[in-house]
């Protein structure tokens, strides 16, 4: 069980790339491997082995690129899919199986038509067989979140017996609440023996827009690795967002007591690479990455950023990797940060100037988006004139 700090688990190259058109070659794979080992997380998931030929050959070559974070690759309960993660991953320098079999209601009786002891004893078998090839070996539970809780208990219980290193408890389909999702990892760390010797960890998924709010009451309940992909990309509404997880941890310090290892000032850089490999734009108020993340237009907003930064952002622009806030210059700015942008520009302005230069601002900024700094300097220009006849 880890105490001190929080392992970051990312898994764009594998589950966010299952997105629908989010499909990535191997030379972008390489690249957004590359980033993530820039980005120092601790544990890079690097596809399926088993799907395709392709996805083998990029879990291969993403095994033989890095260097420091462990690569993991995925593999289902079975004998055939082990053997081709032990193969995929034979030049990593640090490795890891990651073997999944669903353990829900409904994944047992219209999925895998196996009954509970079925599951229980083919998780057991899988993570014993993983062993003989790997000293880590995590095991995950999909659907988690919609098994009942005494038999998720027995299964994950039984894992760790057979040498599990990792459990991870999936909210596969996005199905959780926090308070609930926090109860069963406290349920677990309670009534599993031998849960103490792993690394309890969570994979959420975002369909109603609850992964980092459940993974981090994950945290609270005792989780210590977080599954997540950068830009929260990945099936349907996407996994829980790497950036949100390891900003919340960082920025709420007071309140989680844990860290990461992540080196926040490369996430502006790691979403971009991402997005452009697999085509996802990032929205505008995507939280910590987005365009607007550090942008102020509302004059109350600026006026206070003016005087103290911490009125109105919570986090620096730098330590994400925006090289500074951006007040922008629309219809609800006022004056004091037009006053601020006129002076930053080199011109000299007192009461009437800025009365002058402020009414033609508003009538501009009605009929645009954002007023740029050419367009200042044109007003400027009209006012200029005006103040120079007797």
């Amino acid at each position: 069980m880890k105490d001190d700090g929080i392992i970051v688990f990312d898994t764009t190259l594998r589950d966010g790339e299952q997105a629908p058109g989010a499909s990535m070659d191997i030379d972008q794979k390489i690249r957004v491997a590359r980033a993530l080992q820039r980005l120092r997380v601790d544990v890079i998931e690097a596809g399926f082995p088993a799907a395709s030929p392709g996805d083998f050959e990029a879990v291969r070559a993403v095994a033989r690129e890095v260097d420091g974070p462990t690569v993991c690759a995925l593999a289902r309960a079975e004998k055939r899919d082990i053997d081709q993660v032990e193969m995929a991953l034979r030049d990593a320098r640090k490795r890891r199986c990651h073997v999944f079999l669903a353990t829900s209601p409904l994944h047992r009786e219209h999925k895998l038509r196996l009954s509970r002891e079925e599951i229980a004893l083919r998780a057991e078998q899988a993570v014993r067989y993983a062993r003989e090839f790997f000293d880590d070996v995590e095991y995950s539970a999909e659907d988690a979140a919609r098994t009942e809780p005494d038999f998720l208990a027995e299964v994950v219980e039984r894992a760790v017996a057979a040498g599990a290193t990792t459990i991870n408890i999936p909210d596969t389909v996005g199905y959780a609440l926090p308070a609930q999702f926090g109860a069963l990892i406290g349920h677990l760390r309670k009534t599993v023996r031998g849960i103490d010797r792993v690394v309890l960890s969570v994979h959420c998924h975002n369909d109603l827009g609850l992964a980092v709010a459940n993974t981090l009451s994950a945290i609270e309940a005792g989780a210590r690795q977080v599954e997540c992909t950068v830009n929260g990309i990945g099936e349907r509404a996407g996994n829980c967002s790497l950036e949100e997880v390891v900003m919340a941890v960082r920025t709420r310090a007071d309140h989680f007591g844990l860290g990461t290892s992540v080196r926040t000032e490369e996430l502006v850089a790691t979403s971009r690479i991402v997005s452009e490999a697999t085509g996802f734009l990032v929205q505008r108020n995507k939280a910590v990455v987005g365009e607007n993340a550090f942008a102020h237009e509302a004059g109350i907003h600026q006026h206070g950023m003016l005087q103290h930064a911490q009125t109105y952002e919570i986090m620096r622009p730098e330590d994400v990797g925006f090289p500074s806030t951006r007040l922008v210059l629309g219809k609800h700015s006022g004056r004091h940060v037009l006053r601020k942008r006129l002076e930053d520009l080199g011109h000299e302005i007192d009461a009437q100037k800025l009365d002058r230069a402020f009414d033609e601002f508003k009538r501009l900024a009605d009929r645009r988006k954002e007023v740029h700094d050419v367009d200042l300097e044109a007003i400027m220009r009209r006012i200029a004139p005006v103040e120079a006849r007797p």
